[in-house]
């Protein structure tokens, strides 16, 4: 009995030995898996992160990146429109002159103009006919010298004049037998008188665009002495510049009695007794750009006309955009021209200030063009003057023949 008792106790315990190892195993089994799940779960946890971080500064980074690259376009783009601003800056007020020009039915200017590089307009009366014999006979070119300057250099030169208020009248007879001579005048449609030189001055305009297309327009009175040379060197300065209002600028008393010479019947405009007129240049010298004289030209039936020229052509550019040119080689007075001539420095243009000209021009002028002339004007012209009276005595030795 003892012995079947032993035996069956023994198969019971093998019998728990195993079931204890199947759970053994099977805890061992349940508990490894639950740490690798937990071991993975945490690592990706740990990397997780850090790739999120590291995303992050790659994505930063192309977002300074693409930011930088915008502003750098941009600063680009926005350093070639000021470029494109400034280049063109310089053409949009003599664009739009040419704009309005071209939509005004009134001015249209014949295809043949003949292109120039400065109309210079004397202005002069007729009774003025020693003073335009002291030119021709000094810094004016006369015959085929006065062809060739025309031609090769661009420079017309012409003493502009009106015609009397009577039709043949004798000094227009007189102005014709000139004319013939020298073949130096301009003619105006317009009514010669002293105190009709503003509406002039309007007609120069206008009939010198109508035959020349030039780059600048001069009007010189004929008690002037000029320098074409250093006045061609002074207008190419400006020659790119649109706009241009070029002399020596002034700023006077208004004068509002009647009995001064200057006697401005509207000195009230101008506010109160004492006050000065705005800066213009000059009368007896001055020169405008092609655009300026093409305004005027245009504008003419609505610019108002002052009692004096040169503040008329003031005022009607005031208002515009214009560079002020204020060179004071056109108004050189005859005692300085002589002593800038022994230095070397050229004046374009003297006259003396008290006399608004020169002082007793016809005697005075060939004085003047001898010590304040362009001792190399030959060089810089290649002309010859030698022979102007030549050729004037042989016109008029074949003239009587």
């Amino acid at each position: 009995m003892k012995a079947r008792s032993g035996l069956s106790e023994r198969k019971a315990s093998c019998k728990w030995i195993i079931i204890l190892c199947l759970l053994s195993f099977g805890l061992g089994i349940y508990i490894t898996d639950g740490f690798a799940r937990t071991t993975y779960s945490s690592g990706h946890l740990v990397i997780q992160p850090r790739q999120e971080r590291e995303l992050q500064v790659v994505s930063e980074d192309w977002d300074a990146k693409k930011k930088y690259g915008r502003e750098k376009d941009f600063f680009r783009e926005v350093s070639k429109t000021h470029e494109a601003i400034e280049s063109l800056h310089d053409k949009m007020a003599s664009l739009e002159v040419e704009l309005r020009t071209g939509r005004n039915p009134k001015e249209t200017y014949p295809a043949d103009r003949k292109k120039a590089f400065a109309v210079i307009g004397v202005n002069t009366a007729f009774s003025s006919r020693a003073r335009r014999d002291s030119l021709r006979n000094t810094w004016m070119p006369q015959g085929k010298n006065l062809q060739e300057i025309e031609h090769k250099e661009g420079i017309v030169i012409r003493f502009m004049i009106g015609h009397s208020g009577e039709s043949g009248n004798i000094f227009d007879r007189a102005i014709d037998v000139e004319d013939t001579r020298y073949k130096d005048f301009l003619r105006l449609d317009h009514v010669e008188g002293y105190h009709k030189l503003t509406a002039k001055t309007k007609k120069f305009f206008t009939t010198a665009l109508s035959l020349y297309d030039a780059d600048f327009y001069i009007k010189v009175d004929d008690d002037v002495h000029v320098n074409l040379g250093v006045l061609a060197e002074t207008l190419e300065r400006y020659r790119s510049k649109p706009m241009t209002y070029l002399g020596c600028m002034k700023s006077g008393p208004v004068l509002s009695k009647k009995t001064s010479k200057y006697y401005e019947p509207e000195s009230w405009k101008f506010g109160e007794d004492g006050n000065n007129y705005f800066r213009h240049a000059t009368g007896q010298i001055y020169a405008l750009s092609k655009d300026l004289a093409s305004y005027i030209s245009i504008n003419q039936d609505a610019l108002h006309k002052y009692a004096n020229e040169d503040v008329s052509v003031g005022a009607w550019l005031i208002g515009l955009d214009v560079n002020h040119v204020d060179d004071h080689e056109m108004c050189c007075q005859t005692p300085e021209c002589t002593s800038r001539a022994r230095n070397g420095k050229i004046c374009a243009a003297s006259f003396d200030w008290n006399c608004s000209g020169i002082c007793n021009s016809v005697e005075r002028m060939e004085e003047i063009h001898q010590r304040c002339g362009e001792a190399n004007l030959k060089q810089i012209w290649k002309l010859s003057y030698d022979n102007k009276t030549k050729e004037v005595d042989n016109f008029e030795a074949k003239a009587d023949m």
